[in-house]
């Protein structure tokens, strides 16, 4: 599942040919994705400008000169790629229709968006944006890790007295908004705290520096375009390289790459997923 540093990446590929531009023409090819498309979604999307291009933690929001937002989850597969870009930032003309290109965006500027999306668990909906924030999907959001409000204090205030273990927390929405599964474990390594400590029992000395780590380790996987595991491909189609800098995602077994450390990446699962880390370095 794309997690914020990939969601990001779409969304400043998308930026420059979706951004100001006009919906000359939506199409929409099938009624449903994860759930069913809003009512006429099509015809309230064709001749909207898009006045904002946005994103909050693993949603595109696309705010529109209508009032309404577009809201885009690209789920396990989903895929938004740009041609045709007549400022020729985008090399390749527009590609032959594919079997799963649902959703497909013909902007007055030249430019092509597809939503391409094999295994459909993918979303849009369509919500008046003055109360976007309020749409259950959106309402109970955390904090934005990149942004000011998501620092020291707030972290530690969260952790305090929580019995579950960091990186379970670290995972909940509703304290930090857009970290997934690979981020936390890279994080929690650069900060080397075990993924499984309680959070409440971590010193707020080793709490505070979660937040620039965090922060870190999001712009690092920003600039490298993202982690393709999967599917995920960037707006251009090209993949992103993140993946070739983990630290210990899917690396069991592999030696640490701490210096002086004789230890191997160790896998545990977790709520269900994998945790990745250095029995050694991380306590």
């Amino acid at each position: 599942m794309p997690e914020l540093p990939e969601v990001e990446t779409v969304r400043r590929g998308l930026q420059p040919a979706m951004e100001g531009a006009v919906i000359a023409k939506a199409q929409v090819n099938r009624p449903d994705l994860r759930w069913p498309f809003p009512d006429n979604m099509a015809n309230r999307l064709t001749g909207a400008k898009i006045t904002q291009l946005r994103r909050r933690s693993k949603y595109i929001l696309a705010d529109l000169s209508t009032g309404e937002t577009l809201l885009v989850h690209l789920g396990m597969s989903g895929r938004m790629t740009v041609s045709g870009d007549p400022l020729g930032q985008f090399a390749h003309n527009h590609p032959q229709a594919q079997k799963h290109d649902h959703v497909v965006f013909d902007m007055d500027n030249g430019a092509r968006i597809t939503f391409n999306d094999p295994r459909r668990f993918g979303a849009m909906d369509l919500l008046p944006t003055d109360t976007a924030a309020t749409h259950p999907l959106l309402a109970k959001l955390g904090p934005e890790p990149l942004g000011n409000t998501f620092e020291e204090a707030y972290l530690i205030d969260q952790l305090s007295g929580r019995n579950t273990p960091i990186k379970s927390a670290l995972l909940d929405q509703r304290i930090v908004a857009g970290l997934g599964n690979i981020y936390v474990c890279e994080a929690l390594f650069r900060a080397q705290i075990s993924p499984k400590r309680k959070a409440g029992s971590i010193a707020a000395k080793r709490v505070a520096p979660l937040v620039p780590i965090i922060r870190q380790v999001l712009r690092d996987a920003i600039t490298a375009g993202g982690s393709s595991l999967r599917d995920f491909r960037q707006a251009d189609g090209e993949l992103g390289y993140f993946q070739h800098s983990f630290d210990v995602y899917s690396r069991e077994n592999d030696p640490c790459r701490t210096p002086s450390c004789t230890a191997k990446i160790a896998r545990i699962i977790q709520s269900g997923r994998s945790s990745f880390y250095c029995p050694q370095c991380q306590r």
